[in-house]
């Protein structure tokens, strides 16, 4: 079918609510994922385009693009939140997330990629692999997702797709199989060669995408395409051992044999197809959308979903994408928009229907489904039932977060927990009058809801909300939200950081608890040595009595004692981390002791012996990546030594150099301001948390001076 041909079928919306579509075949589940401005969304509105689901197009820098509706979105030129789409593309129905690429929102990228079953990577043809592309690489890595490349935005200035494609290899370890090559280079660049068919698509200068011809190779590129292709082949051929035979005996592969080996390669992670293009000059893009469709696979082509019990063990079943087996979906998104509260959820078995009830393993309670919609952006269809392998949204359902699983209620079973990670940086807010305040309890609810890596406390001691956060950036975010979304006036602190407390001698001590106060008393002694854990192990706790000093029924209350002691450290009130505690001999009562006196007596014990135990405060340390221009290394290596930062390495690169670096997050505030004076504009960098470390004495002190400040006033 000719693209044209595809590109007029205008019946989508009819296609899409007959709810009998079961061939899983033809779906395919894909994210778009990038550094921030490579052109991620903009990718997507063509691709809405194309698919003949959006007739206008919006653009990111305009503030209309589809995918953007936050208002948020809009003024920053940035996507937030992933969105969720879906169209169709030879008789395919293709399920698009858009994903966010800011690093303070790569929870939104790892919480997209578990759910997806393909993606593509977008890359700037100028800017190359930056760091954020690195951190979301990784993370489909880990999530094993099959993608295909694309390289953007080759009409700029000083884009070079050879640079880019041997950058994917040096910088992410990556195997790039070139598919296309373009046709001249920035404001000259008009199309690409397929290398498989050895044909050009050459697109005219009026920006639609549906003006373009086929033609035959340019005269100056027929070497270039054959180098490529024998290369294309050479790779192709190694999924396929009768392929390969033939080759090496001279045959070439018939083009159906080739795209079936470059289709295994793809779903086995053996390499990347790599195409390239100008998403905003509309060029490029249908090589990808049938590159999606041809190598990209299906839901039934990728590993079933393991099935783990409550403690997170894998059980050993799994998911089977089926429709007649019992409901298994993930719910990967919250979103409150105009209508109500939205879960995004993945159907990996099974099927939903309108009006079924369903179970959710993590809290136990059973939900009713009241209407199921399918997402353009933030527009929706109705559906009657949906089914294993769909990305659907449910209305109005009351308990269920990120990361919970629905199941059958007669077969339950729960689907891999999602792990995020803790804040390392919390700013107070508090309404500016008595009315925002309950207001803004409603605003939080909701928030928190949306985003797990987004926390809220109150503050005992003030009485102030406190929210807590992966970054600057995505608190300020947050902040936004408050004021924008709900109204909401606020007035902010200045950001904290998220410091912890830890011990560094190992000390043995001794606590006795007594009570006597007529009847029965309270009796408890316990012996212990306290000592400080590996880093990152938190708080654990182990027990050598023998000999009953201690019976093993009070080992619990013990535990939880010193456990939820360790919430408040001894020099500034911050949690205590990475400390051991081993029980080693103790006492009892046959009539006085119980759970209680064992768990006051730790409580005790906590209090007495951390002070003792060389207590020190620890900082979060932050991997940094900064690129900068050549011109401004120097700069950029002296103020972060300055920030208190370790430099870790450089890698020279054309367009400038990479700098990475570890530097506490208490210096890094503001920091990409500076980074933009220091480069004319030019720099950038990605911040994310990597470990505890002490603090210097000095900061220490003047932390500590802070925290009792801070108390003395409220």
């Amino acid at each position: 079918m000719a693209v044209g041909d595809s590109y007029a079928k205008k019946d989508f919306n009819i296609h899409f609510q007959s709810t009998d579509m079961t061939d899983l075949s033809l779906y395919r589940n894909i994210g778009i994922f990038a550094h921030v401005d490579a052109g991620k969304t903009t990718t997507t509105e063509r691709i809405l385009k194309l698919t003949g689901k959006i007739h206008k197009i919006g653009e990111v820098h305009d503030g209309a693009a589809t995918t953007d509706f936050m208002d948020q979105e809009q003024e920053r030129g940035i996507t937030i939140q992933s969105a969720a789409t879906t169209c169709t593309w030879n008789d395919h129905r293709l399920n698009i997330i858009d994903t966010p690429g800011h690093v303070d929102f790569t929870i939104e990228v790892y919480r997209s990629l578990k759910v997806l079953d393909g993606g593509v990577g977008v890359f700037c043809g100028s800017g190359g692999v930056e760091p954020q592309s690195e951190t979301n690489w990784r993370y489909a890595n880990d999530s094993e997702v099959s993608r295909i490349i694309l390289v953007n935005k080759l009409d700029r200035l000083g884009a070079d797709f050879y640079r880019v494609v041997k950058q994917i290899e040096d910088v992410l370890g990556a195997n790039p199989l070139v598919m296309v090559l373009p046709i001249g280079t920035e404001d000259d660049f008009v199309g690409v060669v397929d290398l498989l068919t050895r044909k050009s698509w050459v697109w005219d200068n009026s920006g639609d995408p549906t003006k373009y011809t086929i033609e035959d190779v340019p005269a100056d590129m027929v070497d270039l395409v054959e180098e490529w292709r024998e290369k294309l082949i050479e790779t192709a051929v190694e999924q396929d051992d009768d392929a390969m035979e033939k080759y090496l005996d001279g045959e070439e592969p018939s083009v159906e044999t080739l795209k079936a080996c470059i289709r295994k390669g793809t779903t086995d992670l053996a390499f990347f197809p790599t195409y390239c293009g100008s998403a905003f000059k509309n060029k490029g893009i249908q090589p990808v959308l049938n590159a999606v469709v041809d190598y990209l696979p299906s839901p039934t082509e990728v590993k079933p979903q393991p099935e783990v019990d409550l403690e997170g063990v894998e059980t050993g079943e799994h998911a089977i994408v089926d429709i007649d087996k019992p409901l298994r979906a993930l719910a990967f998104k919250i979103m409150d928009d105009r209508y109500g509260a939205l879960t995004f959820i993945r159907i990996y078995s099974g099927k939903i229907d309108k009006g079924d009830t369903v179970l959710n393993s993590f809290t136990g309670k059973t939900e009713r489904i009241g209407r199921l919609v399918e997402m353009h952006a933030d527009e929706r269809i109705e559906l009657n039932s949906a089914q294993a392998g769909d990305i659907i949204a449910v209305v109005g359902m009351k308990n269920v977060k990120t990361g919970h699983t629905l199941c059958c209620p007669k077969n339950p079973a729960t689907l891999e927990p999602m792990v995020f990670p803790d804040p390392v940086i919390s700013i107070a807010v508090s309404p500016k009058d008595k009315a925002g305040s309950e207001k803004m309890g409603i605003a939080i609810g909701k928030m928190i809801a949306e985003d797990p890596s987004f926390r809220v406390e109150t503050d005992e001691d003030s009485g102030e909300t406190i929210l807590k956060g992966m970054g600057e950036l995505h608190l300020d975010i947050k902040v936004d939200i408050l004021k924008r979304t709900h109204g909401i006036d606020v007035e902010v602190g200045k950001p904290q950081v998220a410091y912890r407390e830890t011990i560094t001698k190992k000390i043995e001590d001794s606590y006795t608890h007594k009570k006597q106060s007529g009847g029965s008393g309270q009796f408890g002694k316990i012996d212990y040595t306290l000592e400080p854990a590996e880093p990152g192990e938190g708080f654990v706790f182990a027990s050598k009595v023998t000999g009953g000093n201690v019976p093993r029924e009070f080992w619990p209350a013990i535990e939880k004692g010193f456990k939820n002691s360790m919430g408040v450290g001894v020099m500034a009130g911050f949690p205590c981390l990475d400390v051991k505690v081993t029980l080693y001999d103790g006492g009892f009562h046959a009539v006085d002791s119980s759970a209680v006196a064992f768990e006051i007596a730790a409580k005790a014990a906590y209090r007495q012996s951390i002070p003792k135990a060389g207590p020190q405060l620890i900082e979060p340390i932050m991997k940094v990546d900064v690129f900068t221009p050549d011109d401004h290394v120097g700069d950029v290596i002296g103020d972060l030594n300055r920030r208190r930062g370790m430099i870790q390495g450089q890698d020279s690169g054309v367009s400038g150099v990479r700098v990475k670096a570890q530097a506490p997050l208490s210096e890094m505030f503001g920091y990409i301001g500076d980074l933009r004076t220091m480069t004319s504009g030019r720099g950038q960098f990605s911040m994310e948390f990597s470990h505890y470390s002490p603090c210097p004495k000095n900061v220490a002190e003047d932390v500590i001076k802070e925290v009792k400040e801070r108390q003395e006033k409220s």
